[in-house]
């Protein structure tokens, strides 16, 4: 028995495919196009700071924003708009929930393209809020906090505020709680050349 059930299947299993469906006109983009595109970020979109422990990285945590948006592959004309205007990120199958996924890590396009669209054009919805604490954490990681212990610590407790209805793998106790002196350091090329 097959229990496919093509409601919940795209259908797409590699970019190749998702592209061939690309067909509206109405992504043209307009005088209102960054409204249109936090509105849409609004419903879709999602700021995230993970945290994943790592032998490599100062106090034995790595800190990884992202910025992300998804949509099925029929209607996935936005995401690529998105990456062809802000230049960066990348776009990929998301196997978990059978969609197309655009998202940016890197902290200086986060800063630069990201963060830099919301301040023009803001979020209506309270996810404004994490957009604001997001802004700060890419902010201080720009700036090299994060390899401060002072300032790895107010990260944790900011990236914590956000998204309150997610689900987290380390809640901050554990990560702050868990941290190590911070003497090992390596030096990344992905963001600014600091991890």
């Amino acid at each position: 028995m097959n229990s496919h059930d093509p409601r919940n299947d795209s259908g797409v299993r590699t970019l190749d495919e998702a592209h061939r469906l690309h067909k509206t006109p109405a992504l043209i983009p307009r005088t209102d196009f960054g409204s249109y595109v936090s509105g849409f970020v609004d419903g879709e979109g999602c700021f995230c700071v993970s945290f994943h422990p790592s032998r490599r990285h100062r106090f034995g945590w790595e800190v990884r924003p992202s910025f992300s948006v998804s949509q099925n592959a029929d209607r996935a004309d936005l995401l690529y708009v998105l990456k062809e205007t802000w230049e960066c990120g990348s776009i990929r199958p998301d196997r978990s929930d059978k969609t197309i996924k655009f998202e940016i890590r890197n902290v200086r396009d986060l800063l630069m393209k990201v963060v830099a669209h919301f301040r023009v054009y803001p979020l209506l919805s309270s996810k404004q809020a994490d957009v604001e604490r997001f802004s700060s954490i890419c902010r201080w990681m720009s700036e090299g906090r994060h390899l401060e212990r002072d300032g790895f610590e107010q990260i944790v407790r900011t990236a914590m505020e956000m998204n309150p209805s997610g689900k987290r793998k380390y809640s901050g106790s554990e990560i702050l709680g868990s941290l190590r002196s911070g003497e090992r350091i390596v030096y990344a090329t992905s963001n600014r050349g600091r991890t």
